[in-house]
């Protein structure tokens, strides 16, 4: 269906008129609408790039450790497509910037000034008409006077001529003025139609021509504004669509990110970062007491002797061996050596322990040290502390260089770590050595290129640093060597004290190996108090702190400045005393926060694990 608006709406220019103002407007409604969903665009990729950022991790932080879990990585891949994904909303502002709101500001212009000529134009033609319309109307009214003059002067003529009374000469001269007036009302007439031919004319022009031109040119132009609003609409439904694959891409990375998770990696990770290379505690022995009736009369001394060291505490205990009980010297023949660390001190800085040499024994050498030496017993309770700073710092895990504030297992792959790290810097500075050399020997050959000499002081000074990483590098060997001797020996010591100490009859009845009596039966007592759980250990003293402590790690208690506690095991050489405030509460304060009184009349308690 074809229609023309010059033909159906030639009498409709006011409404034509109002019809495109209201077309441009839309135009403009459409871009301030398309400009606002770019700036929400701007402003929701903003914030997810700001999202983002705010949850990767920080550099130098806690943070790297825990990246190391697939589900933390995957986390992380998340965060990166997340951040190409904000990227693809910034390319879809660009776009509608740039393909719509700037094209149709350009174009609101150019229709304005179309709109604005074309109008112009018809005003003209209609300005033009009306001009002519008022010429016949005036040539018309000038034609209809004449015409009533020249018949009032025809009137005045007959009657002139009828009367006897009037000379001749009057009648002359009304019919002269009577053709007169005839004569200009003919004029009259004659331009009456001259102008009545050329308005008809002009109209014709005007309504069949002019207008239909001017209004199918408006006509044009309000089809072109339609269809160019259906481009910018199609271009915005494009620019979303051209961000799908690439949207669709960032989702995909996250679905891979999430299908890359692996729960029993992570698991396995956990096993890397916390295995501390003990071995677990064995079976409790049965404490059969009915093989008393059969002990031989050795056996009845040692135990009677033992009885009389030391009254029980419960008359329906019995205890064979001080280990028996939970097995914890079997635990602790597995920990290793290690005191706890120093305590901090208000104006000294203390360095960590060093692990000590333990030279290869005997067996019986070995189960007298360990059976005569209380500091020994500390070694599983050394390991729930933490390393205290000196004066103002938090506890923190940094430690001896040896790492050996930490278990084995953790110490071995800690030093082996520290040995990568140092190769890979002697390498690092063995690459600068090899290229500097080359260097010399290229300026050698070509002295216009440089001087040899320059060379030479980072040539001495990348040598003493190789010298330095290396005689690192063999430091950390010799702990990593020594820690795992420690590892292999003590497992193979476990077992042999094992089996030392049990040894099964050939009727099946339990017996102690009467070769290590004389060196256990001095301590029993002691260890029997040591690993007796349901006793509190006895109060050996009271002290009172200087200086307000934070126990902040496992073991420790926290105290105020001037608070009183009871002192239940006393410093056993590594800067630790053991306190209680009350049934419930004790634990290990820095002994250079404190100041002991020691009571003269109490027994003094043994280390207790």
């Amino acid at each position: 269906m074809s229609c023309r608006w010059g033909t159906e709406l030639w009498d409709q220019f006011d409404n034509l008129e109002r019809h495109t103002h209201w077309g441009i407007e839309f135009v403009e409604k459409y871009t301030k609408f398309v400009k606002e969903r770019s700036e929400i665009e701007i402003s929701y990729a903003k914030q997810i790039r700001n999202l983002s950022k705010k949850y990767q991790p920080k550099k130098n932080s806690r943070e790297e450790d825990e990246y190391k879990y697939t589900s933390c990585r995957a986390f992380l891949m998340t965060l990166n497509e997340l951040n190409d994904y904000a990227g693809q909303h910034e390319v879809m502002a660009e776009d509608l910037t740039t393909h719509i709101i700037c094209e149709l500001t350009r174009y609101i212009q150019e229709l304005k000034a179309e709109r604005k000529s074309h109008f112009h134009d018809g005003r003209r033609a209609q300005q033009h008409i009306e001009n002519s319309w008022k010429q016949l109307e005036s040539s018309k009214r000038r034609f209809e006077r004449d015409c009533k003059e020249a018949d009032r002067a025809q009137q005045y003529f007959d009657k002139i001529d009828a009367d006897i009374n009037v000379t001749k000469a009057d009648v002359e001269k009304a019919r002269q003025q009577a053709q007169m007036k005839h004569q200009v009302a003919e004029d009259s007439k004659n331009e009456y139609l001259t102008f009545l031919q050329k308005f008809n004319k002009e109209q014709n022009a005007h309504y069949h021509t002019l207008i239909p031109h001017i209004f199918q040119k408006l006509q044009e132009m309000e089809e072109k504004r339609i269809e160019r609003v259906g481009e910018s609409m199609k271009t915005y439904a494009e620019v979303d669509r051209k961000v799908l694959p690439i949207v669709g891409k960032c989702l995909d990375g996250m679905t891979n990110a999430a299908e890359s998770i692996e729960p029993k990696m992570d698991t396995k990770h956990v096993v890397e970062s916390y295995k501390s290379g003990f071995e677990p505690p064995g079976d409790v022995e049965v404490e059969d007491y009915s093989l008393s009736m059969r002990r031989t009369v050795s056996e009845s001394s040692y135990l009677n002797s033992q009885g009389e060291s030391k009254p029980s505490r419960s008359n329906s205990r019995g205890k064979l061996w001080p280990f028996i009980k939970r097995n914890k010297l079997m635990s602790l023949l597995a920990s290793p050596r290690q005191p706890p660390p120093p305590p901090p001190s208000p104006g000294a800085v203390h360095n960590g322990p060093q692990s000590p040499q333990q030279p290869s024994e005997p067996l019986s050498h070995r189960l007298n040290e360990f059976m005569t030496s209380k500091h020994k017993m500390q070694c599983l309770r050394s390991l729930k502390r933490g390393v205290r700073s000196i004066g103002t710092e938090k506890w923190s895990g940094s430690g001896p260089e040896d790492c050996s504030h930490l278990p084995p297992e953790q110490r071995r792959k800690k030093l082996q770590a520290k040995i990568n790290d140092i190769n890979k810097e002697i390498q690092k500075e063995m690459d600068q050595r090899d290229a500097l050399s080359k260097m010399k020997d290229v300026y050698i050959k070509n002295p216009h290129m440089g001087d040899p000499n320059s060379v030479d002081p980072r040539l001495e000074e990348i040598c003493q640093n190789i010298d330095k990483l290396q005689l690192d590098a063999r430091k950390y060997e010799a702990w990593l060597v020594e820690v795992e001797t420690r590892l292999a020996e003590k497992i193979s010591m476990l077992l042999v004290f094992t089996v030392a100490l049990h040894v099964v009859s050939p009727d099946g009845s339990y017996t102690e190996d009467h070769s290590t009596e004389h060196p256990l039966k001095s301590r029993s007592t002691d260890f029997d108090d040591d690993f007796d759980y349901e006793d509190p250990l006895p109060t050996i003293g009271t002290c009172k702190s200087l200086y307000p402590f934070e126990g902040q790690n496992e073991g420790t208690i926290s105290m105020t400045e001037g608070e009183l506690l009871y002192v239940i095991e006393e410093d056993k050489g590594d800067g630790w005393t053991r306190v209680r405030r009350n049934e419930d509460e004790e634990g290990y304060v820095p002994t250079s926060y404190i100041k002991v009184f020691f009571d003269t009349n109490a027994k003094g308690a043994m280390t207790y694990i």
